[in-house]
């Protein structure tokens, strides 16, 4: 003990270890002993405990991994948050967002793929139009985001064309459904050299792929 009553921390750490060494040591004996010898005399009791504690983590983990990590219309990145080029969505975040998020999440995925004077313009009497962009060509890019809980129509396809050159000058107009098209409005859609971007070609795209590497891709397979 020190002259001011306060113990020397070495002898503090000394008997911090003995204390923590007889806990150990109490433990242990009561883990290979007592314990032990109950498993021994209830063999099915254990098990059904541990079938329990088994099936328990099992949910839990199940229910860890369907839980959105993020809420509302918040993105998923990686590593860095503040690096667009990190930006992806999950389906199902795309899926759970206001129509207003979710086109306001093709912007970001624009954005994120180097596109430039990215706007998300859609609202009242946007007349087709949600979101527009300019590629490194300077073509314009207008995106209309539908984000149906059912395949979108022939008739949404045939206004959309009615808008998207005429109106808005588009060099590249995109049409985003988010459950697809149906084959009528694929058809209309090649006849007139409207793009569009279905649900597999959206989570390709999500998950952070260029939206022209996927494009490209899909016109490969189709061919």
């Amino acid at each position: 003990m020190r002259d001011d009553g306060t113990f020397d921390p070495l002898l503090k750490f000394l008997a911090g270890g003995v204390v923590a060494l007889a806990a150990v040591k109490m433990l242990w004996h009561w883990i290979s002993t007592d314990m032990w010898a109950w498993i021994c005399d209830h063999p099915w009791w254990t098990a059904l405990i541990a079938f329990a504690v088994l099936l328990a983590a099992l949910l839990i983990g199940l229910v860890a991994d369907s839980a959105p990590i993020y809420h509302d219309d918040s993105p998923q990145t990686v590593d860095d948050p503040d690096d667009p080029a990190q930006l992806t969505y999950r389906m199902r975040q795309l899926e759970a967002m206001t129509p207003t998020g979710f086109e306001q999440a093709c912007a970001d995925l624009l954005t994120r793929d180097g596109f430039s004077r990215v706007r998300r313009v859609g609202g009242a009497g946007d007349l087709g139009a949600d979101v527009v962009a300019w590629d490194d060509q300077g073509r314009k890019l207008v995106l209309q985001c539908k984000q149906y809980q059912r395949p979108v129509g022939s008739r949404d396809v045939q206004t959309f064309n009615g808008t998207a050159r005429p109106e808005h000058d588009a060099d590249v107009p995109i049409m985003v459904g988010l459950n697809g098209f149906t084959r009528q409005a694929v058809e209309f859609a090649d006849r007139h050299a409207l793009v569009l971007v279905d649900r597999q070609t959206l989570k390709a795209w999500a998950h952070g792929t260029h939206l022209y590497q996927v494009l490209d891709d899909e016109d490969r397979a189709a061919a």
